[in-house]
């Protein structure tokens, strides 16, 4: 399988791409748990079907020193056991910022207001802004059909 369009060579997608890292690097300074950030991303690009997005996040965070059992259960995160509460509210978070247009009038209240019990305001805007940078990667790879299966961890670090 191959791509529709060479993101990697393209001076367009690169440009657009090169923003949107360095905006997705403001995050790694923030006090949001690198862990809760890697789940996140692997969690919306899991959503999306983007296997390329998910595949560097699960390798990504594995090489972090993620457990493969952790790795293995964001999928159904609600029924696993092995989420702290805080996590918990960030996956929901995750998939209720993902699915947007699933649920009229956006992220709940009550969503909200769970993710609010356990970060900080400038925590919940680096979840905020995460989120969003995930799906716009999500979807411009989704629209390209970018293979998945050969990132390595840290390819773009």
């Amino acid at each position: 399988m191959s791509a529709r369009l060479d993101a990697f060579g393209s001076p367009t997608f690169g440009k657009v791409f090169q923003h949107i890292i360095a905006a997705g690097k403001v995050l790694a300074d923030s006090t949001l748990p690198a862990a809760t950030q890697e789940l996140v991303r692997l969690r919306a690009s899991q959503i999306n079907g983007c296997g390329f997005c998910t595949d560097m996040h699960a390798k990504d965070a594995a090489a972090a020193g993620e457990t493969a059992v952790r790795l293995n259960l964001v999928a159904v995160w609600r029924e696993a056991t092995v989420f702290t509460d805080a996590e918990r509210a960030a996956l929901e978070l995750a998939e209720e910022g993902t699915r947007i247009a699933d649920a009229a009038g956006g992220v709940s209240d009550e969503v909200w207001a769970n993710a609010a019990k356990y970060y900080d305001d400038e925590e919940l805007a680096a979840l905020v802004s995460g989120i969003a940078l995930i799906n716009a990667f999500n979807r411009a790879n989704v629209m390209i059909q970018q293979p998945a299966g050969g990132y390595r961890a840290g390819q773009f670090a």
